[in-house]
């Protein structure tokens, strides 16, 4: 595959995130992965899945903890967490097409 269109899908997964916060921001990596042969555009595809699905486990966490009040300040936390790493996993997959951006700190299932 070419490195632009490499470029041009691995952003997309990272980037869906940006474009809906419902299924729609899953359903552009699994898409992806599904439709593509290439190995670097389908460890971004099952990354950007991994963050996407920590995202949601740990909002659902942090909503359950505003009851002690400590959740709050935790979700304005995933809020910049959910911005700023994706806008780092795009900018890595932009100068380095060749090799797939893994995000730290999180829990892969895939």
């Amino acid at each position: 595959m070419d490195a632009d269109k490499r470029k041009i899908l691995s952003v997309l997964c990272h980037g869906a995130i940006f474009l809906s916060t419902t299924i729609v921001s899953v359903g552009i990596p699994i898409a992806i992965l599904l439709l593509t042969d290439d190995s670097v555009v389908k460890t971004n595809a099952k990354e950007s899945l991994n963050f996407h699905i920590n995202i949601y486990i740990y909002a659902i966490i942090f909503g359950i903890l505003t009851s002690l009040i400590i959740g709050i300040p935790l979700l304005v936390l995933l809020a910049i967490i959910s911005f700023v790493m994706p806008i780092i996993a795009i900018l890595n997959v932009m100068n380095n097409p060749n090799k797939p951006y893994s995000y730290p700190f999180i829990f892969r299932l895939f």
